[in-house]
């Protein structure tokens, strides 16, 4: 059973990239007390995640943040060393905090795991994007069909907000 709006999220320990190098960050330091929209994609530098979800979320940032949000952070079950040249490679700069769930411990205790061996990827995400106020999730937009970007899109959340 997945995680719904009104549930609190569990503790958990991400990685993000730091200028010296890996840095944990708690689900507590990242959550409490703030409004973070939190987006979740299958993987790094995929086309879909690359192309279509991440890059309205770098553009639409100020307008996000306009509508009180603290943080917008995007979640992968890649390594911190992959999340790292993603963030590179975006110029995303701080505008986005990039966290690593390289062993997909948070997402398989929200319940939005997916197996995608069938084609290479292994455990992964299922792409979704929320908005967590002081670490209760309030809006949670799950995408249903492989490929698609729409309905956790920057866009929609924006009109959510």
């Amino acid at each position: 059973m997945s995680i719904k709006p009104g549930d609190r999220l569990p503790s958990a320990t991400f990685r993000t990239p730091g200028e010296d190098g890996p840095v944990n960050l708690t689900s507590d330091e990242i959550f409490s007390g703030k409004r973070v929209v939190l987006v979740a994609v299958p993987g790094a530098f995929t086309p879909t995640c690359s192309m279509n979800h991440l890059p309205g979320f770098i553009d639409l940032n100020d307008e996000i943040r306009a509508k009180g949000v603290d943080t917008i952070a995007v979640v992968s079950v890649n390594d911190v060393f992959v999340m790292d040249a993603w963030k590179k490679a975006t110029g995303a700069d701080d505008r986005i905090l990039f966290l690593a769930d390289g062993n997909a411990e948070f997402t398989r205790a929200i319940g939005l795991d997916a197996d995608l061996s069938v084609a290479g990827f292994g455990p992964r995400s299922r792409r979704y994007s929320m908005l967590v106020e002081d670490g209760v999730v309030k809006l949670l937009n799950i995408e249903e069909a492989p490929g698609q970007a729409d309905k956790s899109s920057a866009q929609t959340i924006l009109g959510q907000l």
